[in-house]
């Protein structure tokens, strides 16, 4: 039996990030880049004002100061977005707004408080010093540097910087493309009347959506029944070309644990992980074009505390990302529960401000549980219970609130 790190350092052995490709910098968001982001321009892109008043030459205004102030002619306006290029005469100063780039012949700017703001004769009443209130060409980035580095996941600031660098294209790794497929003959979709014995299909709903959460892209996702032929299917081109398959249910001991029985001549790896809920697990690569897949027991609890724990680093793997920056805190046990030695318990918890408590039962069948469950808190193999002001790891529930 294996632990849960042996399971998911062996998933992850076998995966790397997905082969780069070069996108419109504007369509980067939440990707990774796999290679440094250069500028091509500096940035400032030119001498600038920062305020808004007068750009003056120092020499003209020496000894300058409410008490005597210094009148000279206000030669014209430069607006924020003016393109012209202007020229400050000596003994003249021009009227400028914040971002307004500066005329030739300006060192500084005397701030609009500093006078009395008018638009054809000023007093001025500040003797500044040479390069006052400027913001210099390239003070910010200059051209040729390094902006964004290699691994960097974008985020709306780093978009912001590479498209100010004037960089229309990024290197990046793509997310990953995910199919998912559960499994069973008892499964009907959500709305429908039920036999008895049928029950709704909440693993394919739950699996897509923490697809969704972990910003990857689902291209498929269906059902299959527990027919060989159906699972065979599999060992075929799939349909979406998926990056990674995720498969729900039918990886057990039973007799009619078809998944198991049919990918398992295909070369997938099933094995008992020491772990509660989701002992079950298994992994490997199908069909054609050798797909990574991950098997997943069919409770929905053991479904999704195992995506958490060895999904969830797969695809921030294949995205190019640290596999095990999984959000990770500690918490305290607010309250006493029991565990099970031998096996690591993923109790579902409550985060609150006196500590973490069970969300309630923690059956793999148990949703209603789950669905109020802010956290998994990882209780060690050897511990047979949980003693309240006990520190616990904890793993943030991917999609739950500030998760």
């Amino acid at each position: 039996m294996r632990s849960f790190i042996e399971h998911r350092d062996h998933i992850l052995a076998d995966l790397s990030p997905l082969p780069a490709r070069r996108v419109p910098v504007a369509e980067s968001l939440g990707l990774v880049l796999a290679e440094d982001v250069v500028a091509r321009v500096d940035l400032p892109g030119f001498d600038n004002s920062a305020m808004d008043g007068y750009a003056v030459r120092s020499a003209d205004l020496v000894g300058a100061s409410a008490d005597s102030p210094v009148v000279l002619p206000v030669d014209g306006d430069i607006a924020a977005g003016d393109t012209t290029r202007h020229s400050l005469a000596a003994g003249r100063v021009m009227r400028i707004m914040t971002g307004a780039p500066m005329p030739d012949g300006a060192d500084a700017i005397v701030p609009v408080e500093a006078s009395d703001g008018s638009a054809v004769t000023v007093s001025l009443m500040l003797a500044p010093e040479a390069g006052r209130h400027i913001r210099p060409r390239g003070e910010d980035v200059r051209l040729g540097t390094v902006v964004l580095r290699a691994g960097q996941r974008i985020g709306p600031g780093h978009l912001a910087l590479a498209a100010a660098a004037n960089v229309a294209e990024v290197s990046v790794h793509p997310r990953p493309r995910v199919a998912v497929y559960s499994t069973g003959n008892e499964l009907q979709t959500v709305g429908s009347e039920l036999a008895f014995g049928q029950i709704v299909d909440s693993n394919g709903a739950m699996l897509a959506a923490l697809v969704r959460a972990a910003d990857a892209e689902l291209v498929t996702i269906g059902h299959l029944d527990d027919d060989p032929s159906a699972v065979r299917a599999l060992l075929e081109p799939i349909p979406g070309s998926p990056d990674l398959l995720l498969t729900a249910g039918g990886v057990s001991m039973g007799a009619y644990d078809t998944v198991k029985e049919v990918l398992s001549e295909g070369g997938v790896d099933f094995v008992k992980v020491a772990m509660r809920p989701g002992m079950p697990q298994g992994s490997g690569r199908i069909g054609p074009a050798r797909t990574p897949i991950i098997t997943l027991p069919g409770n929905p609890v053991s479904s999704l505390v195992s995506f958490q724990v060895f999904v969830l680093p797969a695809l921030r793997r294949l995205a190019g990302l640290d596999p095990l920056a999984d959000g990770a805190f500690e918490g305290v046990a607010a309250v006493d529960w029991p565990s099970i030695p031998g096996r690591v318990d993923f109790t579902r918890v409550l985060v609150g401000p006196d500590g973490l408590r069970p969300s309630g039962g923690q059956g793999s069948h148990q949703l209603g549980a789950l669905a109020d469950a802010t956290a998994v808190a990882v209780v060690p193999a050897t511990d047979d219970h949980v003693v309240a002001g006990q520190v616990l790891t904890c793993l943030p529930l991917l999609g739950t609130l500030g998760a």
